[in-house]
């Protein structure tokens, strides 16, 4: 197993001590990605701003010669440590769907600091997961085929239920990654190529 992840900071210099904006994980030259590619997201924006006051992003390897579970697990438990914006923490991690902090909160449900992100850290992660599988697979993909190839089989008073991979499919449909067409009596997903 490759022990070449790394977990990363961004930090802005111009607040003493600098403070971290941002958490991230990769290998190679991915914690400098952000600097070299700025995007339209509030961190790129911060970059920016950091960039055009004539000072540089500070860019710090947390943790080195990581499993790429291992820089997951550490990158998952910092921003939720810290927090995003959105939540009331200092990160401009970008996580959180659209709608999940306007829905109504019961008042006799306690959210645990860090549960909304770890699940939303979660949820990317096997979004990213099956929309590489039906990247793969150019002929389509089932919903039965992401259920038994990726795991994720779900189980309803014993009966297998492929629920999990339904809501994931959906998602990802909703945000146009992947598109659903009719084979015979069944469905098949295929990967919808966004770079052209």
């Amino acid at each position: 197993m490759s022990s070449s992840y790394y977990v990363y900071a961004l930090k802005d210099p111009r607040k003493n001590p600098a403070q971290i904006f941002y958490i991230g994980k990769g290998t190679g030259n991915r914690a400098w990605d952000h600097v070299i590619n700025i995007d339209c997201t509030s961190k790129g924006k911060l970059i920016q701003e950091i960039i055009n006051s004539g000072k540089q992003v500070m860019i710090s390897k947390l943790v080195e010669d990581l499993t790429e579970h291992q820089s997951l697990k550490i990158e998952s438990e910092l921003i939720s440590s810290f927090g995003i914006i959105e939540n009331g923490g200092i990160l401009y991690n970008s996580i959180m769907p659209t709608g999940i902090l306007t829905r109504k909160i019961q008042k006799n449900i306690n959210v645990p600091t860090g549960a909304i992100e770890k699940s939303q850290i979660a949820l990317k992660l096997l979004k990213d997961a099956v929309e590489e599988f039906s990247k793969s697979n150019t002929c389509g993909i089932t919903n039965s085929d992401v259920a038994h190839y990726l795991g994720l089989q779900s189980d309803n008073a014993g009966k297998q239920k492929d629920y999990l991979s339904y809501s994931i499919l959906g998602l990802l449909l909703k945000e146009r990654r992947i598109k659903s067409i009719k084979v015979g009596n069944s469905r098949k997903y295929q990967y919808v190529d966004r770079s052209t």
